[in-house]
């Protein structure tokens, strides 16, 4: 079975930039995403500019990207007013958050995890009434820079209000990167258990330490074929501290054609657009593929 990536670099990964690229550079990135292969691209998040200033110009963006046949745009959003902005902007999936620990959930959202689960409930069933592909993300599924370890009592708990909601997918984040492959074959086999069939399963990783592209051989091994990554592995958490970027989508792409399993995305293009972020950005950003290359060359 094929891998689908869904690219997250034009919102998670400038959300914790202190470089604010421009809208006409998050255009071009998103360009440069598609032209990688990419069909899936998480474009922004229609947020309180305070809180993020990075994704301010939601509304601009999305009125502003091209559309392309086969390339679907997803928002994510948190409340009935970003879900309405997305809506206006014609988003194509929406992407609600919930996370899996309070004291995370209150410093990201404001509210209680079981309030941001009763909060997606009512955003799910809007979103899928106007026709868009839904997900939720339980964030922090592996492990909280405040709480510590995750349980999978604790995560059973939310992933039982989370398919409640009645999504299309729901995803597992690993918003700080401190899972390892036993965590993720644990976790998602939790996962299956309680959604079963009713909801597409997807993983997001993070590389913080250097085990993200373990886990996502792990999550393929587990029965996971839709994995989120970021150009370049540009990215991180604004409301967790030390939480570094996610996985490159160049490094996944590496490793599954070594592997033999198709991914869709072109190597030569991804690590072009990640060198071109790089010098936006003004940063080195941790991609192996970039700084390596591709072998054989």
């Amino acid at each position: 079975m094929s891998i689908e990536i869904v690219e997250v670099s034009p919102r998670d990964g400038l959300q914790n930039e202190k470089t604010v690229l421009s809208t006409a550079d998050k255009v071009e990135l998103v360009e440069r995403a598609v032209r990688s292969g990419a069909k899936r691209v998480e474009v922004t998040s229609f947020v309180n500019p305070s809180r993020v200033p990075q994704m301010a110009d939601a509304d601009e963006l999305m009125a502003a990207v091209p559309r392309y046949d086969g390339v679907r745009y997803a928002g994510l959003v948190m409340n009935g007013r970003g879900l309405d902005r997305a809506l206006k902007g014609e988003v194509d999936e929406v992407n609600v958050v919930v996370v899996a620990t309070d004291t995370f959930c209150g410093r990201n959202q404001g509210v209680t995890t079981k309030e941001a689960c009763e909060t997606a409930s009512s955003l799910v069933a809007a979103a899928r009434e106007a026709g868009k592909f839904t997900t939720v993300t339980i964030g922090a599924a592996f492990g909280c820079p405040f709480e510590g370890e995750v349980s999978l009592d604790r995560l059973g708990e939310v992933l039982r209000q989370v398919h409640a909601a009645g999504a299309d997918e729901v995803a597992l984040a690993d918003t700080i990167g401190v899972a390892v492959p036993t965590d993720i074959t644990a976790k998602l086999a939790l996962a299956h258990e309680i959604i079963g069939d009713d909801a597409v399963l997807r993983l997001h990783l993070h590389d913080t330490r250097n085990t993200a592209v373990a886990n996502a051989v792990a999550a393929v091994q587990s029965g996971v074929f839709v994995l989120d990554s970021s150009i370049g592995g540009a990215g991180g958490c604004p409301f967790a501290p030390a939480a570094t970027g996610n996985v490159a989508t160049e490094d996944l792409a590496y490793l599954f054609a070594r592997m033999g399993q198709e991914t869709g995305i072109d190597l030569e293009e991804t690590v072009a657009a990640a060198v071109w972020l790089e010098e936006k950005l003004g940063k080195k950003l941790p991609s192996a593929l970039a700084r390596a290359g591709n072998f054989p060359s």
